[in-house]
């Protein structure tokens, strides 16, 4: 039977990191935590990978990344530019208003959407997921069920940086099914507890144990339909206000969120007895390196993922 395809959003500029934290090497053969991620997938039921990656990128990721998985696990590129997609006149003046980045991650997808036939989950190439969490996403991508799409959410107090603030779509949960996604940004551990601050300054006390989304999703091909209406509201609210949407971003937490309220899906929620890690900031590189080595050392994978 035909496998489940991985798609993984490389293109991000890495900012607060820094660097390309996409080909940053941390394992021991030099691996990336990609490598973990395609690694997890391809022995969960996934048989394809698709990197969403920035033109200016793509010969270093063929080098440092898809060389040391040739022959291991099928790979395409798909690539995310500022007027992928982008109808030339926006294009052009959100390029004069002087935006320099893409669209956000319902934009990466939508790049992405000609490489993708058949049932699929979408990861950020900058998180560890875990391998349960790949096993019961591609059992249900496999399954009967196939055709609902489905979240693996973390569990918050477990995706903080103590380096500073994180954003993360915090999932509230019905019946084993997702009911809405609600972005917020700037949450961090003051004083012993979980707080979000608003643009206004007002602030929020969040529970450790909310769910909230790392980009761990699993779709039908059949949804791509709803992400392409969901953008192409998006463009148009840019569209009459290029100079105030320089760094508006379509997300896509929140196009999930607006399928539900609409009833246009219902989201499975799936629990996976995972650990989540990531880099955030570059100070957060080191944490993530000895994690993945104690892995290695519990035998959870191999001392060179690929041979």
């Amino acid at each position: 039977m035909k496998g489940a395809t991985l798609v993984v959003l490389a293109a991000g500029m890495g900012s607060r990191y820094g660097g390309l934290k996409q080909m940053d090497a941390l394992g021991r053969g030099g691996e990336t935590l990609l490598d973990y991620s395609v690694f997890d997938a391809a022995r969960s039921g996934f048989d394809r990978a698709v990197f969403i990656v920035r033109r200016d990128i793509e010969e270093d990721f063929r080098k440092t990344v898809l060389a040391r998985m040739e022959g291991r696990v099928r790979c395409d590129l798909a690539f995310q530019e500022l007027d992928s997609l982008i109808p030339p006149d926006l294009f052009a003046r959100a390029r004069a208003a002087g935006r320099t980045k893409p669209w956000g991650t319902t934009h990466a997808l939508l790049c992405a959407a000609d490489l993708i036939d058949g049932p699929f989950a979408v990861i950020n190439a900058d998180d560890f997921y875990g391998r349960g969490a790949f096993a019961a996403l591609g059992a249900h991508l496999l399954g009967p069920d196939s055709g609902t799409p489905a979240i693996v959410p973390y569990r918050l107090g477990g995706t903080l940086s103590p380096r500073g603030s994180v954003a993360r779509g915090v999932c509230s949960v019905d019946g084993g099914f997702l009911s809405s996604v609600e972005e917020l940004s700037s949450i961090e551990m003051r004083e012993g507890r979980i707080v979000s601050a608003a643009p206004d300054g007002t602030e929020r006390v969040l529970d450790a144990d909310s769910p909230v989304s790392m980009n761990f999703w699993g779709f039908p091909a059949g949804i791509m339909p709803e992400f392409a209406t969901c953008f192409e509201r998006f463009l148009e609210g840019v569209s009459a206000d290029v100079a105030g949407s320089l760094k508006s971003e379509c997300y896509i937490p929140g196009a999930v969120d607006d399928f539900i309220r609409k009833g246009a899906a219902r989201v499975r929620v799936i629990e996976a007895d995972s650990r989540w890690f990531g880099m955030t900031y570059r100070e957060d590189r080191d944490e993530v390196a000895r994690a993945l080595a104690e892995l290695t050392e519990a035998g959870e994978y191999p001392e060179r993922l690929w041979g």
